[in-house]
């Protein structure tokens, strides 16, 4: 269909035990705390979710597995947080528990605005601001940012770090126009400004960085509509949030933290569901800087651990943010207060033509056989301040799976004297204007359950043999990966190396155990030295390739709570026992990402950049599994197109 189709939206979730919490769960879930141990008023909710079932239970009779929430909330009086958990079904608290010492829960979507407020409340701010010529406060924007960890004894507080840039008018674009120097600390739980940094006055810059119609002229006439139409309807079949398409099934999920999340992804192959994943999510995302000047050597957010990006998620548009006969799915999170909140089409999926799947023309018959590829997309896009992030995957008919992060926006800019250039970043203007180098590091956690729960994992490199008659033999090894600390890994793209998850006990019809690969593209680590406070903190960044033995509770590669640790979480401290991984319920983590060298091309907004990776069948089938597929339809005379009149 055209882009005028029907708004498909699925029936309201709380029918399965994987489906995200309903509305009126949370609602449920927030009045049970509120009546037991979060009376008091200075309670704030930072998540409420569903505790997801454990996989043995899901295994067993579904209609005995009780619906119950899990939530994040923290006491402003005392600084404490605590996590709860709620049984639904008997409205009862079924567990509290107070964090440890230090930990500090995830940033509210309102503690944003509320900071920005309080700051321009506060007169040595305004004082600040006006010893810049800043003296219009509604033209003026506080940009709150996590705080991090540096060294420097925070006392318990749970603190953002605040930018400041300016607007020249009320639509202009304020990341032209920086305040460089000037840093505002800000104390969430008490509202109030800790300290302010001031490290030198760099003049704002002032010219601008428009990038709306109004401002950068009509537009082109020369590009001509392109229609995704499905005349006779579309592939795929949706009942709640379970997924049919070809042969691949799945359930669609959605929490406060991940965003977007596939549960029990299976492929039909001669009428059997195999399982290849049970659960698959972006867990973790880390943007380091790399410029040491006062203010942008502190930037190092987590979006997902820091900033519940799947509560920053857009409600997508049809012909805007997809393109089709479109399937949407609601995103149903909760503010600080416990109320529930609908992030409405907050997740898209559609289908895409994707060229041809395979042909050949047999010169000899004069005769040519092509079938054409398509893809079904999942997809959400999230924006963190001034980056918008889009998180597809891909599903194809042949089993292959790719994940991929599209990112666009606006740059997080910085002011230098004019007339000078950073080593550490693009210049932009010759008014003081640049932006840093960086990079957006991310970690996709996946639950193999490749027919069935155990599980091992090859790393497979092509070698060139020291004897070699012909001087071009190559071959491949592999090399089981044993225990947890033999997988933590990088890719080599010398070695040309991929990773294979296999299953020993299902075996192929040349007696191989079957496999997926993992094919490592944009497979890049931190920049920055083992002892830096960020490497410490996203230890997942230093390695492309991690297997942990399944737990329940490992949930996050930077640990549970990022936000002001220390450092040691994660990843690093699961693989610390180097539990056994052969022939066990594993999880694979693959740390990939765009090291962003700016360019002049990525102002004043950005052009779509995309990173990702792909799992392919490696010995999953005994053939091609897509030579059932129809010959597409002749759309103009030609020959031998292999297709049908």
């Amino acid at each position: 269909m055209s882009i005028q189709e029907i708004d498909r939206t699925v029936a309201a979730p709380g029918t399965h035990p994987l489906d995200p919490l309903s509305r009126d769960e949370i609602s449920k879930a927030v009045s049970v705390l509120k009546s037991t141990q979060a009376q008091a008023d200075s309670f704030r909710f930072v998540q409420v979710e569903l505790k997801e079932p454990s996989k043995k239970a899901l295994r067993g009779d579904l209609s005995q597995i009780r619906r119950e929430a899990s939530a994040v909330l923290i006491d402003r009086s005392t600084g404490y947080g605590y996590e709860a958990t709620v049984d639904l079904e008997n409205e009862s608290l079924e567990r509290w528990v107070e964090l440890p010492s230090g930990a500090q829960p995830p940033i509210m979507l309102d503690e944003f605005e509320e900071c920005e407020v309080n700051c321009k409340r506060d007169p040595r701010v305004v004082e600040a601001l006006a010893s810049r010529g800043l003296t219009n406060l509604d033209l003026v924007c506080i940009e709150p940012w996590s705080a991090g960890y540096f060294g420097k004894d925070d006392q318990g507080r749970r603190l953002m770090r605040a930018l400041v840039f300016t607007r020249l008018d009320p639509d202009d674009s304020p990341y032209a126009h920086p305040a460089e120097g000037l840093i505002i600390i800000y104390d969430l739980n008490n509202g109030e400004v800790v300290e302010i940094e001031d490290n030198g006055l760099i003049p704002v810059p002032q010219q601008t960085g428009n990038y709306l119609p109004q401002h950068v002229g009509p537009a082109r006439t020369d590009i001509k509509p392109l229609e995704i139409t499905s005349p006779q309807g579309r592939s795929f079949q949706v009942d709640g949030q379970h997924v049919t398409w070809g042969d691949w099934s799945f359930r669609v999920g959605f929490t406060p933290r991940e965003g977007l999340v596939l549960h029990q992804l299976k492929f039909r192959d001669g009428g059997t569901d195999r399982s290849v994943i049970n659960r698959a999510s972006l867990v973790e995302m880390v943007v380091p800087y790399g410029d040491p000047s006062p203010v942008q050597h502190k930037k190092n957010a987590f979006d997902a651990g820091e900033y519940n990006i799947g509560a920053l998620a857009n409600s997508l548009a049809l012909g805007c943010d997809c393109l089709g006969e479109i399937q949407y799915f609601d995103g149903i999170v909760s503010d600080s207060h416990g109320n529930p909140m609908t992030i409405k089409n907050a997740v898209c999926m559609h289908e895409e033509d994707d060229s041809i799947m395979w042909k050949h023309y047999d010169y000899r018959q004069d005769t040519a056989e092509v079938r054409r590829s398509r893809k079904l997309i999942i997809s959400f896009i999230a924006t963190v301040a001034n980056y918008e992030y889009g998180f597809y995957w891909h599903l194809y008919l042949d089993g292959t799976i790719e994940f991929l992060v599209k990112a666009t926006g606006i740059l997080s800019t910085a002011g230098q004297q004019p007339g000078t250039k950073s080593l550490y970043g693009q210049t932009l203007n010759n008014d003081g204007l640049y932006a840093p180098i960086h990079q957006h590091i991310f970690n996709v956690r996946m639950d193999f359950e490749l027919d069935g729960t155990k599980n091992a994992v090859y790393e497979v490199d092509t070698e060139v043999p020291g004897t070699n008659p012909t001087q071009s033999c190559f071959y491949t090894v592999d090399r089981l990966l044993e225990r947890e600390q033999d997988a933590a890994r990088l890719a080599d793209a010398g070695k040309h190396r991929f990773w294979k998850i296999v299953n020993h006990d299902r075996r192929n019809i040349v007696d191989e155990p079957v496999a997926y690969r993992l094919q490592p593209t944009d497979a890049i680590t931190l920049s920055a030295t083992p002892d830096s406070w960020v490497a410490k903190r996203a230890g997942f960044a230093t390695n492309n390739f991690w297997v942990t033995a399944y737990d329940q509770t490992e949930r996050f590669p930077a640990g549970e709570y990022p936000n002001q640790s220390r450092g040691g979480d994660g990843l690093p401290a699961y693989i610390a026992g180097n539990r056994n991984i052969v022939d066990e319920d594993i999880v694979v983590w693959y740390t990939f990402g765009m090291h962003h060298v700016v360019r002049l091309e990525d102002w004043p907004v950005m052009p779509r950049q995309h990173v990702g990776f792909i799992l392919q069948p490696h010995g999953f089938f005994d053939q091609n599994p897509t030579l059932n597929l129809p010959r597409p339809e002749r759309q103009a005379e030609g020959s031998h197109c292999g297709c049908e009149d």
